[in-house]
Formats: C-alpha cells, structure tokens, sequence
C-alpha cells in the first residue's frame, strides 16, 4: 500500500508538473510575442506618420524639409534611405538624426532597409545597439507618388525602439513561472501523497472540474477582455468619442457579468454546492415573467401557456429558461431578420421554446448540449446549463425541429402529482 501510494503521488507530481510546465511555455512564449507586437504596433504607427510627410519635388526627388520640421527624429530615431536607380539592393542614407537617442550601427539600418524593400512590405526584428542593450528594428517601405500598381518602393524608412523594459520584463515572468512551477510541483506531490491514501478518486474528479472550469473561463472571458483592451487602448489615443466608449465599455462589462455568472452556476452545478430547492411553483407564471424581463427588442416573442405547478427550483428554472430564450433570439433567425420565439407551457409541467431560424445543423445534434455549443455552432454555457438544470429536478431537456424549419427545445419538469 505504501508503493501504491508513493506511485500515485509521483504520478501526480508528474502530471502536475507536465501541466504546470505547459502552461508556462504557453504563457512565457505568449508573453514574448506580446511585448515585440506592442513595439511593433507603436513604431508601425510613427512610421506610418512619417510616410505623410513625405514630398517630392517636380523632378520626383524627395523633399524631407516637411519630415524635418514636424517631427523629432531623433527619439524615436528615424532614418530615410533611398533605394538607387541602378542597383535595387543598394541603399543610400537620405536622413538620419544627427544624434539619436538609440545608438545602432549603419549596417543594421541598411539591412532592415533591405528586408522591407526585398519583401515589398514591413519588417521587424530584434537588435543592439553599439552600447549592445535591445532594441527592436522596423522598416516599412515607401513608394513614388506616382508611381503604378506593383512598382518597387522608392526606399524604406527605419526605426528603432529601445527592448530593455519588455526584455527585462519577460525575464522576470520567466523566472516566476519557473519558482512558481517548482513550488506548485512540491505542493502538489505532498498533496498528492496525502489525498492518495484516503480520497484519491475523489480528489482526481475534483482536479477534473477545476481545470475544466478553468478552460470555460479562460475560453468565454478571452474574446471580450480582448475587446475591453482594445477599446481602452482606442480610448488613450483619442480616436473615438468618449460617451461612445462608455456606451461600448458598458455594454462589455454587462457581457462579461453574464459570463462570469454563468460560469459560477456551472461550477456550483458540476461540484454539487448548488443545492436544488425543490418547492411548488407556478412554471406558466414564471415563463411569463422571463420573457418580460428579458430584452428583446425588434423581435417577435409569444407565450402561450396553461396553468402549470410543477416542484422545482425557482432561481435555477429561471436561468433554464432565460437561456433557452437567450439562445432562440440569439441564433433562431436569420442575420438582419427579427426573431419569431413561442413559448409554450403545457398543464403537465412541459415548455416548448421554438423559433423560426435555420435550425440545428446536424453535426451539432450529437454534442448540443455540452459546453462550449449552441444551435449555431458558437461557443458557449447556456443550453449546457439548460440541461443540467433539467437533470438536477429529474427532468430532460431535448432539441428537435420546429413547425416553422426551425429548432425546437422541449423543457420537462416533474409536476407536483
């Protein structure tokens, strides 16, 4: 028993170790293509500055005086070459600051210059200056005013952008996922040494709906964090109206409460803390206030229903039944149509929720209800937690094809006979 044991624990540890690992490879290889596209956006941005003030004269030489007097190019440093008429991979310095505050050498700049001209397009690479500290090189081409579709460039303009700060900074989140790997695989095999002699089972089931749980947050809370970033970064620079951020900021953050909530009742459904209050209650009077709370605007929803008592949980049978309902209007129409939703309750405890839309692709019918599914094949928890709400009364929840083409969710719930 004691061998047994002590396998098991090593198994755990390893496995902890082989997860927690992944896990910071992802994040450390995640966060070094970050850092490099955050600089590569901000000097993308300056280049693209510099490209509209170009000029040329009448004989199509190029005029910098406009460059020179509206931009500092020094800091960021700011280099325009010009790519000679009788050898294309021959560049010449037009401009470059007389004391820049990044320091690279004349070799670096060409060769960037060469890359974006060669490649017709921008590049971007890690580098030294001569005092040998980071930097990160970009070249973006530049054409002739005149010139037609699919001329070469007339040259490339280069800058650098100092790497110290986000270099330094990635080590240092390196190092942490390192100690904290080493620390978390410690814990983990003495835990795994306790847990093995008494709740081995239990503790894996648990470890199970931990990372589960995990991979639904981190899948459902991804796209709109993304948004949220990107609106505020809009926001700093100003290009955007400030009431329409807050509208657009809103609008995210009641999104993500949404989610966060759906996923905290999965969690409590899956691990058994959600305790089902079972009680008499009045299922046609409380699909009547679902639909009257819920927002649908623009579309068309209809409740028929009979006096129906069914012994259930009120709060859980009202998330079922705003989930069904989110998720017909959601994906029962088409894009630009309005919604047709009937709800109908039946005196034996059953709801019916049908829309005209598409309907269910059959290669969804199989998995509809686990997470991360819907009618439309897009991700999410909603029909998922429908279903287990069904289970967890001893009822089913099942999907089919409505009268009107489209799908057609059947609710039942044990009535109070």
């Amino acid at each position: 028993m004691l061998r047994l044991r002590r396998r098991i624990s090593l198994l755990f540890a390893l496995t902890s170790a082989v997860g927690l690992i992944a896990m910071a490879s992802l994040a450390v290889r995640s966060d070094s293509g970050r850092w490099r596209e955050q600089l590569d956006h901000t000097m993308d941005a300056d280049t693209s500055w510099a490209l509209g003030l170009l000029e040329t004269d009448e004989d199509g030489r190029l005029v910098l005086d406009v460059l020179a007097d509206s931009v500092d190019t020094a800091c960021p440093p700011l280099t325009v070459l010009l790519v000679d008429a009788d050898d294309p991979d021959a560049l010449t310095v037009e401009h470059a600051p007389a004391r820049p505050c990044l320091s690279v050498s004349r070799d670096v700049v060409l060769d960037a210059g060469r890359a974006a001209v060669r490649a017709d397009g921008v590049r971007a690479f890690d580098g030294r200056t001569t005092g040998g500290g980071p930097v990160r090189v970009f070249a973006q081409p530049f054409y002739a005013p005149e010139a037609a579709e699919g001329a070469a460039p007339q040259g490339a303009l280069v800058t650098v952008a100092d790497a110290t700060a986000p270099r330094d900074e990635h080590r240092r989140l390196v190092w942490l996922a390192a100690g904290g790997c080493a620390v978390l695989v410690l814990l983990s095999a003495a835990v795994g040494h306790v847990l093995s002699g008494r709740a081995v089972r239990p503790a894996l089931a648990a470890l199970d709906r931990q990372e589960a749980f995990l991979a639904d947050a981190a899948h459902d809370l991804r796209t709109p964090a993304a948004s949220l970033r990107t609106l505020a970064e809009t926001a700093l620079r100003g290009e955007t109206d400030s009431a329409d951020v807050h509208r657009r900021t809103l609008r995210l953050a009641e999104g993500m409460g949404r989610l966060v909530d759906g996923l905290l009742t999965r969690a409590r459904l899956m691990s058994g803390t959600a305790a089902v209050t079972r009680q008499p209650l009045r299922l046609d009077q409380l699909v009547e206030a679902v639909v009257h709370e819920s927002a649908g605007e623009g579309h068309r929803v209809r409740v028929e229903a009979e006096e129906a008592v069914v012994v259930a949980d009120p709060d859980l049978v009202r998330r079922a039944v705003g989930n069904l309902l989110d998720n017909a209007l959601a994906h029962g129409h088409a894009p630009g149509v309005p919604a047709d939703v009937l709800l109908t309750v039946g005196g034996d405890g059953t709801l019916t929720v049908e829309d005209a839309g598409p309907g269910l692709p059959p290669e969804v019918a199989g998995a509809l209800f686990e997470r991360f599914r819907s009618g439309a094949g897009s991700t999410g928890l909603g029909l998922s937690i429908a279903a287990w709400v069904a289970h967890a009364h001893g009822g089913t929840l099942t999907a089919g094809r409505s009268a009107a083409g489209g799908a057609r969710f059947v609710l039942r719930l044990p009535t109070s006979d």
